[in-house]
């Protein structure tokens, strides 16, 4: 929705608009043929082969998208050092840009 305010046509399609109760199900809309087209995240649409990419909107339409990854302070898991270091890893960058993530550190 703040992609479409900002670029000035949310008034003209909302009406139009199906929602779903979340990314998945819009996503599976369009997958089972049940919506000519969705709006979902783009990291979504590359796990779902039954849909194509068809335009993007411009990054500055919308606000970052984040994924925040931390251990909590009382945390007695001794491992969760570990993933956290591997999540930062290069081995693991490669995955997450492999399927369209990004990292800022």
């Amino acid at each position: 929705k703040a992609a479409l305010e900002k670029l000035g046509v949310w008034a003209a399609v909302e009406r139009r608009v199906a929602r779903g109760d979340n990314v998945r199900t819009a996503l599976n809309f369009v997958a089972r043929g049940e919506a000519p087209l969705g709006i979902v995240y783009e990291t979504d649409a590359y796990a779902e082969k039954k849909v194509r990419i068809v335009a993007r909107f411009p990054q500055d339409s919308y606000p970052p998208i984040t994924y925040p990854v931390a251990i909590i302070g009382t945390s007695k898991h001794p491992a969760a050092a570990g993933y956290l270091n591997y999540l930062k890893s290069t081995e693991a960058r490669a995955i997450f840009e492999k399927y369209g993530f990004g990292m800022d550190r």
